[in-house]
């Protein structure tokens, strides 16, 4: 006698439901035998049920005898019990028992194909037992449980495992982080037929494996905090003939289990912040379901899968073999993953169609069908179409259907004009990758430079996509005045203070000057005689400032002499001071297409000779220009991003290899608002000097040290600004 036991489903509080929502299936336990069922051709005759000893019992009898007791499976809510009879016709007249007798309601009996259902209603879940007697098969639904579940009790499901099952170790416990933070324990049985028991306990989760026994080396405590999940530790003992999984959880979450084979994996996930969401998975959105199935058939366990969802689900014949799986409040989008996965298979949906193969085999179909695709386009008729281009050139485009390298092309030709000596403003840049082929391979396009038309040879399905791409970039393009102000600021500030004096003990005489002893000048005028120095017993006057080379220091002087004029003193102090302030402005503008670069210079070329054994003495040239460099691309809101190089260059010291030129260059990409101003680089340059020259020993003496020493001081101030302005012109602007 096979039995079948079903349990009903109980959440944590952590996970409940709000009232009167679905909260979850639980598809019971069914045992199949490793040779799988071959019923012999019949018919139900009849179903009766009566109710004895408080226990409800449903008698269904059948023509042939039973060879056991039939598939079954439970459905929680609503409450249903399910029994296939394969290549068994209904022969009672009628498809529906009203029963309403104690917890049954009513029973159905439904035909299709070559089996007939026939399902149990219930008021509520209740344990069962099922037995073939002959041609009969009695259904005794049990009371149900005295004890209330308490609130923290979970849902649990067992499977009834083979008599002559024996205890089996476990392989391994493992621990891994999954997708959404969720935490996955990993158990690979000793046995796929062991017997598994989950259920809530307070904030963890128990999970017992009935007839298994625990390795020495698994029994330990696994600290999982960091793996950032909503599990914190695993602990696993040794119970009896059991071994008892103890994981340990915070915060609000749910958990998933499911087998595959040997592999049992329980799945604890964080809850999402909506809890009326049936899945808070991150990639399945259907209604959850339970399995509990060993060595059952794949084909049949797709048919269950069928029967929950309402999809029609066909199977190929390379579709073979059998799977043990246990699935616990899982969506069956991923239930029916996790079989594909677990056997090689792959599926394709088309509609409520779902088709199984073996991945190789759907593999295979695709890429035959893609030939198949590929030989039919080239057997496809060619349909020619012209089209009258308005603002794009027709070589451009044309170009760019064919898949010519644009940038290498339009470079090419740009180098051959300056070659020619013609002005370069900008560089074209093809709207496709390099490379990129619009047409089909049959496909050609011929440009008509004089009347501006593109002329297309290709299949119709290519010809329409070509006139709407055409209709899209063949529209005016709008245009961008730049407008840059360069503002160069030269301040320079210098002083110098010098001295220089001596004297004669005998000499000529110079004259009297009304009887004075003492002649002053100033500014190195003496009147009618000009003193000499000489000899000079201090020479430091004031010296030339680099600012200003060519200023002369201005002086003042005086002289002491004797009555005879034999000896004479001759003191001369001379200063000078300079304040020179430059400030240069360049303001240059152009105006280019979106995305189109724009180019201006203004300057000079500086001529030099260069020599070599070859050519001899040639004479090149250096730029030295002030150069805007400017790619502007207008955004959906109207603001302009510029890729933008801006060099300011002048003339250096003339050098024995040639002229340096002094550089300023700024090379930035910016976004800025339509119409606003934006400073894109600065430099500033300061250069402080002091020179102090003095004779050793009396250039420190303290008072007269003075007369002693020269002192120069000087700054230099250089400063660079770049300022752009980027206005979006309007359209009759633009096309003028």
């Amino acid at each position: 006698m096979n039995e079948r036991l079903g349990y009903q489903g109980r959440r944590p509080a952590a996970t409940a439901r709000r009232p009167g929502r679905w909260v979850g299936w639980a598809v019971g336990l069914g045992v199949l035998c490793s040779h799988g069922w071959a019923w012999a051709q019949g018919a139900i005759r009849a179903v009766s049920t009566q109710v004895s000893g408080g226990v409800e019992v449903v008698r269904i009898e059948t023509e042939a005898s039973l060879p056991g007791v039939p598939p079954t499976f439970t459905i929680q809510s609503p409450a249903r019990i399910a029994l296939d009879f394969a290549g068994t016709r209904n022969a009672t007249g009628k498809t529906v028992f009203e029963v309403n007798q104690g917890n049954l309601r009513s029973v159905n009996v439904i035909e299709a194909g070559e089996r007939t259902r026939v399902v149990l209603n219930l008021n509520r879940s209740v344990p069962y037992e099922a037995r073939a007697e002959g041609n009969v098969l009695l259904v005794t639904l049990q009371p149900p449980v005295a004890a209330a579940p308490t609130a923290d009790a979970g849902p649990t499901f067992a499977a009834a495992a083979a008599p002559d099952a024996s205890a089996a170790p476990l392989a391994d416990i493992d621990f891994r982080r999954g997708d959404d933070a969720a935490g996955r324990v990993i158990v690979q049985l000793g046995n796929a037929q062991t017997p598994v028991d989950i259920r809530p306990q307070g904030r963890n989760v128990v999970v017992e494996f009935q007839r298994s026994t625990l390795p020495e080396g698994l029994r330990r405590r696994l600290d999982v905090t960091d793996f950032g999940t909503p599990v914190r530790t695993i602990t696993a003992t040794q119970t009896g003939d059991r071994v008892r999984l103890l994981v340990e959880a915070s915060g609000d979450w749910e958990h998933s289990a499911y087998q595959s084979d040997k592999q049992f994996v329980l799945e604890v996930r964080p809850l999402k912040a909506d809890p009326t969401k049936l899945v808070q998975g991150p990639k399945y959105s259907g209604e959850k379901l339970s399995l509990n199935f060993q060595n059952i058939d794949v084909r049949a366990l797709l048919q269950v899968i069928a029967d929950f969802t309402n999809f029609n689900i066909i199977t190929t014949d390379t579709v073979q073999g059998s799977l043990t799986l246990r699935l616990k409040d899982v969506p069956w989008d991923q239930a029916l993953d996790i079989i594909l996965e677990a056997k090689g298979l792959g599926m394709t949906r088309t509609g409520n169609v779902i088709r199984v193969a073996p991945k190789k085999e759907l593999a295979e179909e695709t890429k035959q069908a893609l030939e198949q695709k590929a030989l039919e386009q080239k057997l496809i008729p060619l349909r020619s179409e012209s089209f009258q281009l308005n603002y794009a050139k027709a070589s451009d485009v044309a170009a760019q259907l064919m898949g010519a390298d644009m940038v290498a092309r339009e470079g090419a030709a740009q180098r051959s004009s300056a070659n020619e000596g013609a002005q370069v403003s900008g560089e074209s840049r093809s709207l496709f990758t390099s490379g990129t082929r619009i047409l089909s391979e049959r496909g050609v396009a011929v440009a008509e430079p004089r009347t501006n038309r593109l002329f297309v040879m290709d299949v119709p399905e290519r010809i329409e996509k070509i006139a709407e791409l055409i209709r899209l970039l063949d529209i005016p393009v709008r245009q961008v005045l730049i407008e840059a102000r360069i503002v160069e600021a030269d301040e320079g500030v210098g002083k110098s203070l010098g001295v220089r004096f001596g004297g004669i003990i005998s000499g000529a005489s110079l004259g009297t000057a009304n009887g004075s002893r003492v002649l002053t000048s100033v500014g190195g005028s003496y009147g009618a005689t000009s003193p000499t120095i000489s000899p000079a017993m201090v020479n430091l006057p004031a010296q030339s400032l680099a600012q200003a080379a060519t200023t002369a220091a201005g002086a003042i002087g005086a002289t002491i002499f004797n009555a005879s004029l034999t000896r004479m003193l001759s003191l001369e102090i001379s200063a000078l001071e300079a304040d020179r302030r430059v400030r240069v402005i360049s303001s240059p503008r152009l105006i280019t297409s979106d995305l189109k670069k724009a180019v201006i210079e203004q300057g000079e070329e500086i001529p030099y000779q260069s020599s070599s054994a070859n050519q001899g003495t040639t004479v090149q040239f250096k730029k030295a220009v002030l150069k805007l460099d400017v790619v502007p691309q207008i955004t959906p809101d109207g603001s302009i991003i510029m890729d933008v190089e801006v060099s300011k260059d002048s003339r250096g010291d003339i050098l024995p290899g040639g002229v340096a030129i002094n550089t300023n260059k700024v090379q930035t990409k910016v976004l800025v608002d339509n119409g606003g101003t934006v400073a894109i680089g600065g430099i500033f340059r300061s250069e402080e000097t002091v020179d102090n020259q003095k004779i050793p020993g009396l250039g420190d003496l303290p008072a007269v040290g003075a007369l002693f020493r020269s002192k120069r001081n000087s700054l230099d101030r250089k400063e660079l600004i770049v300022f752009l302005t980027p206005r979006v012109l309007p359209a009759v602007m633009g096309g003028q």
